[in-house]
């Protein structure tokens, strides 16, 4: 989805298909250094799962060469100093078994890493996706653990650091992104201690007591102590870290430094660990929100609905840590109780595909999807429908028309990093209408404190949370709504990008005077 929590999804987006012919290089503007030249380095490089670009037709609006910049916060946030700066985006391009050389896009230098389809069914959708997802989200499923996934998980984080010893700078700046590559910082520290790494972690990091099932959580935390500037999403995520820091590695923890021993006991080495909540462009929501072509648009969409009373809306990933589940049975009571009618409202349930080759997917959206048949078997009417779902992704400016069109947002995440949704919403509610629903789980709701709080397992609770939103007075609402665009509006991605680079910059000067 285009929309839906861009910037984990520039971690998470699914293996795209082999496209014939590859890209074509173009040159970067006032750069210093080219990686399709021989011997180029950089003095800044962003490494993450996927490279900031996606496979497209030529015939598709915005497509250059076969790629188009990925939508992700991620990019939005870094592509500007990318292409400013001498800076390199290492990255697999999503398609396994192909071979691509270094090339420019938009202005900024693109290294591929290469995945072999063994690489992506064992790491990616093995050991990321179906060991540490479900191990990192508090054991919602349970975790697989088997070794051939942990060794092509190593195999594969080397492949990614090599590519970045190869075309760092003396003494560049590397920013490793999110759980898929969390040895990185440590191979890197080994092979180039010139370097100044930082790590951000765009998932929740578990307590001590979950994190001890992984039978590798002393390399895991060894990786990561790496980096000079370890960031998370929630405080109590970063004290989770450090907690196992100094539980599984016998590290010294004071404030927020971990000191990191080596086998004679001595300290090697000092990492920081410390919370920076990520956040949305809010410039391109709050200026999509204004289009008079999509104020329309949600116009629109009430009107094909019926025009109900109240509209309300969840926006996900289809996912088991979203809480979709929760959000329909609570729904489908409150049309049981009769507190809500399909004549006066209607529930709008996108859920983007996602991994849908992992088995716990292919259940989770054959549930949904039954779930969602029998409400709307036993409630329609010839002229309403319960529920809309729509299995499918969507550009941003369609979701915009969603937020716009939804009296009612529902974001009920059983555990979540930090859920962008919820800060997408808000942004689009321009007039400082409408009412959010929000999991206590999320981490957005550390920020977004005037939302309507709940415990997403808590069914009655979460009925009551909702009817509340939907008698809401328009007083209370504005008020609500206003406090939480003033928090979002002055914490944006660009704000949450500089604060890290700002911290570990200030880090390794501490450490270096």
């Amino acid at each position: 989805m285009q929309a839906t929590e861009r910037a984990e999804q520039s971690a998470e987006q699914e293996p795209a298909q082999t496209a014939d012919g590859g890209p074509h290089a173009e040159p970067a503007a006032d750069k210093h250094a080219d990686a399709s030249e021989p011997g180029a380095t950089f003095d800044f490089m962003v490494v993450s799962n996927r490279m900031p670009v996606d496979r497209c037709s030529p015939d598709e609006p915005g497509c250059e060469d076969g790629w188009r910049r990925s939508p992700g916060g991620l990019v939005t946030a870094l592509a500007p100093m990318m292409t400013k700066t001498d800076g390199a985006w290492v990255g697999w391009h999503g398609a396994p078994d192909e071979h691509l050389e270094p090339f420019s896009h938009g202005g900024i230098d693109l290294i591929p890493v290469q995945l072999s389809t063994r690489d992506v069914e064992l790491y990616y959708e093995g050991f990321s996706n179906a060991t540490l997802w479900p191990l990192y989200h508090d054991v919602i499923a349970p975790p697989e653990f088997h070794r051939a996934w942990w060794d092509t998980y190593r195999k594969v984080n080397k492949r990614f650091a090599d590519a970045v010893i190869r075309y760092a700078a003396q003494g560049a700046t590397v920013w490793v992104q999110d759980y898929q590559l969390q040895l990185v910082p440590k191979m890197l520290r080994e092979a180039r201690p010139d370097l100044k790494i930082g790590f951000f972690n765009h998932i929740p990091f578990p307590p001590p007591e979950i994190f001890a099932q992984l039978p590798w959580r002393r390399a895991i935390i060894d990786g990561l102590l790496g980096a000079d500037l370890v960031g998370l999403q929630r405080s109590s995520d970063a004290g989770n870290f450090m907690r196992s820091a100094r539980r599984f590695l016998g590290a010294s923890v004071k404030q927020q430094q971990v000191h990191v021993k080596g086998a004679d006991g001595e300290t090697t080495h000092i990492a920081r660990a410390q919370a920076f909540p990520i956040s949305i462009d809010v410039k391109q929501i709050s200026e999509l929100a204004q289009r008079p072509e999509i104020i329309e648009r949600a116009k629109q969409i009430r009107r094909d609905l019926g025009n109900p009373k109240t509209i309300l809306l969840g926006v996900d990933r289809l996912d088991y840590t979203k809480g979709i589940r929760h959000r329909l049975k609570a729904y489908e009571e409150l049309l049981e109780d009769g507190k809500v009618t399909v004549e006066d409202a209607s529930l709008i349930q996108v859920a983007s595909p996602s991994r849908e080759r992992v088995e716990q997917y292919r259940l989770l959206r054959e549930e949904v999807e039954g779930t969602v048949g029998h409400i709307n078997g036993t409630f329609d009417t010839m002229q309403n429908t319960a529920v809309r779902y729509l299995h499918h992704s969507y550009p941003i400016e369609e979701m915009v028309a969603l937020y716009l069109a939804a009296d009612v947002m529902l974001v009920t995440a059983l555990r979540d990093g930090m859920n962008l949704v919820a800060k997408e919403y808000v942004t689009a509610r321009t007039n400082n209408d409408g009412a959010l629903v929000l999991s206590e789980f999320a981490g957005a709701a550390d920020q977004l404190k005037q939302a309507l709080l709940m415990n997403p397992h808590d069914i009655d609770g979460l009925k009551d949370t909702i009817m509340r939103a939907v008698n809401m007075q328009p007083a209370e609402a504005a008020r609500r709504m206003r406090a939480m665009r003033k928090q979002i509006l002055t914490n944006d991605v660009d704000l949450w990008s500089a604060d890290f680079l700002s911290a570990l910059k200030e880090k390794v000067v501490r450490d270096d005077s």
